[in-house]
């Protein structure tokens, strides 16, 4: 049974590096755990790069979202805000790098719990979700397998301490 009281007051953030590709696809999956499980939780995605900012999603991100029933053409790449911080209480890095400049500008007064979106993969733990870009869409699809996986244990691990 899901103690929505508990879930529902959850708030989630997945960041990538420019907002376009990985944490795009990683909320759109995470966002249909929700849907799937009625929960009515605050999901988003950001970039630690703003060269993105105010763009869409790599066309082959949104289409492998499309192949899998998500549609994520109306999200707008956005830069990670110290606000953030404050806003959310799990922020999912989608690789090594991204965690380590999430932990270096968390502010100390933040509580947000950081963490790798693999470490909810039993058996992937501490491993990053590779980057699409530079690849063909195949590395999309992938990429959405990943982040499916890590959506889906994250939740588990919510629900298991609801």
């Amino acid at each position: 049974m899901v103690d929505r009281g508990v879930a529902d007051k959850l708030s989630v953030l997945f960041v990538c590096l420019g907002n376009i590709c990985r944490s795009p696809l990683a909320e759109a999956a995470f966002r249909a755990e929700c849907t799937r499980l009625g929960l009515d939780m605050e999901v988003d995605s950001a970039g630690l790069g703003d060269w993105h900012a105010g763009s869409p999603p790599d066309p082959r991100a949104q289409a492998v979202a499309r192949k899998h029933g998500a549609d994520i053409g109306g999200h707008k790449a956005r830069q990670v805000t110290k606000q953030d911080f404050r806003r959310f209480d799990h922020i999912v890095a989608l690789d090594h790098q991204n965690y380590i400049a999430l932990a270096r500008i968390k502010p100390a007064s933040s509580s947000a719990h950081l963490s790798l979106l693999l470490d909810y993969v039993e058996g992937r733990e501490g491993q990053a979700v590779a980057d699409p870009y530079y690849e063909d869409a195949g590395a999309f699809e992938k990429t959405w397998v990943d982040v499916e996986a890590g959506a889906k244990g994250l939740m588990r691990r919510f629900l298991d301490k609801a």
